[in-house]
Parts: structure tokens; sequence; C-alpha cells
């Protein structure tokens, strides 16, 4: 067992990030940055979940990160099965213990979203579009906990509006990307079900819907967020070109690790107008 594939198998970047998306969703709730110990604890709580859900996930992945990605712990035995579990588990209580200290509304919204975390892991996952949808709701619901975490919603709507239509693309390129390994489980996601082709136009058209969607804020009088977007919403485009383009393996592959760095562009840029 390494100690280091416990920081790994929770993908750690994936989980900050989640922290700081639900950290933004305060700051952009309420307008200016909350309290310290409210900005602790929501960043904890979507954190922790984060680090649970993946760690779970791998759990449930193992045959399929077996071809599809083989070096991440599990398949190459850092960490057996039985402790990721467990591990999973344990983050997740964490985390629920955590959100009681905010308020009723965040420990429901929490448990609300593991409990989606695990279904998904466990079922839903290789449902053709409804995983997809799943995880593009959670990561919505980034935004909103933040919110909710300090009592108001506010322009906290718009980022969750944008983080869902993003995650929709990703995930179904990520799909493309993964046929061979979910065709050796025998699961039925949408590129495997329609053809890579078909399930290309509909990641492109859920990229085109969040560059869209970007133009929200703008009506709610949040000029330079939008300033701040058009790098974002150019990335975005090109990952939709590039799935159009080709629907190979590495075109898949390029295209959603581009839609992951808009998020965290999308972060930055969101940050700054709420902050201005």
């Amino acid at each position: 067992m390494e100690l280091k594939a416990f920081i790994e198998i929770t993908r750690p970047h994936n989980c900050v990030l989640a922290g700081i998306v639900g950290l933004l969703g305060a700051i952009v709730a309420v307008g200016h940055f909350p309290s310290p110990e409210k900005a602790l604890l929501a960043f904890l709580v979507v954190t922790l979940g984060c680090a649970g859900g993946n760690t779970i996930n791998d759990y449930f992945d193992y045959e399929i990160d077996r071809i599809n990605r083989p070096n991440r712990p599990l398949p190459r035995g850092a960490m057996s099965r039985k402790t990721a579990l467990i591990y999973s588990l344990a983050l997740m209580g964490l985390g629920l213990v955590f959100s009681i200290m905010i308020n009723l509304y965040a420990f429901v919204l929490a448990l609300i979203a593991y409990t989606a975390m695990l279904l998904y892991a466990w079922k839903l996952k290789p449902m053709p579009f409804i995983g997809n949808l799943v995880v593009a709701g959670l990561t919505g619901a980034t935004p909103l906990y933040g919110a909710i975490a300090v009592g108001e919603i506010g322009l906290a709507g718009y980022l969750a509006v944008c983080a869902f239509l993003v995650n929709v693309a990703r995930e179904v390129i990520k799909d493309i990307e993964d046929v061979e390994g979910d065709l050796s489980k025998g699961a039925k996601t949408l590129p495997i079900i329609w053809g890579k082709r078909k399930a290309a136009y509909v990641g492109a058209f859920f990229a085109v819907l969040t560059v869209i969607a970007s133009f929200l804020p703008v009506r709610a009088g949040v000029g330079l967020g939008y300033y701040a977007m058009i790098p974002v919403d150019l990335i975005i485009l090109y990952a939709a070109y590039l799935i159009l383009r080709s629907q190979d393996r590495e075109s898949a592959h390029k295209s959603q690790k581009l839609l992951k760095i808009s998020i965290f562009l999308a972060v930055v840029a969101f940050m700054i107008a709420a902050l201005l």
C-alpha cells in the first residue's frame, strides 16, 4: 500500500477546484467574502464530498480502469478496494459532520449530494446520458451549496447553470474517450448506443449552450464577469470543434481536458466579477 495513494485517489486538484467553486458560490451570492468560519466549512464540505465521490467511483470502476486508466491507485495495486470503500465513506461522513455545523439546509443538500454520488458510482453511471446529467447536476449544485451556506442565492444561480452545462458536455465527451473500457464492462453510454459521432454533436451542443449561458451575468449587471469569460468561451468553442472534427480517443481526451481547464478559468472569471 502506498500512502500517497490516499491523496492521489481523491484527485485533489479536482476537489480543491470544487471547494473553490463552492466558496465562489457564497461570494457571488452575497457580493463579498463571507465569514471565515462559513467559508471554511463550505469549502470543506464540498472538498470532502468530492474526494469521497472520486474514491467510491474508483472502487466501482475497478475493472474499467484496468483498461482505461491502469495507472490509478486501485488498478496498479497501491490501495485495496476494501480500503478505498472505507476511506470514501469516512470522507463523506466527515463532510456531513461539517455540514451540520453550517445550517440544516446545508446538511440536507450535502446528504442529497453525497447520496447521489454513491448511486451514480454504483448504478447510474452506465445508464445512457442519465449518469452524465447526475454528475453535471452535482457540479451545478456546488456553487449553490456555497450560496445556501450564507443564506442567499443571488448570482450563484448563473454560475450553477454554466457549471451544469459545461459538465454535461465534458461528461459526454469523456464517454467517447472511454468507449473501449465501457464496452468491456457492458456499459450503455451515449456513444455506445448512438455512436461516437452523434454523441459528439450532443457534447458540442451543450458546450455552445454554456457559451450562451455565459451572457447571463451581463443581463444581471455583471459586465466585467462576461469580459473575463471571453477567453473561457473561446476555449469551450475550440473543445467543441475538436470533438466534432474527430471522435478518436486522442481528440476526445484533448477536448475534455480543455473543458476541464475552462472550468478553472471560469472560476477565476466569476471570482473577479463577484469581488469587483
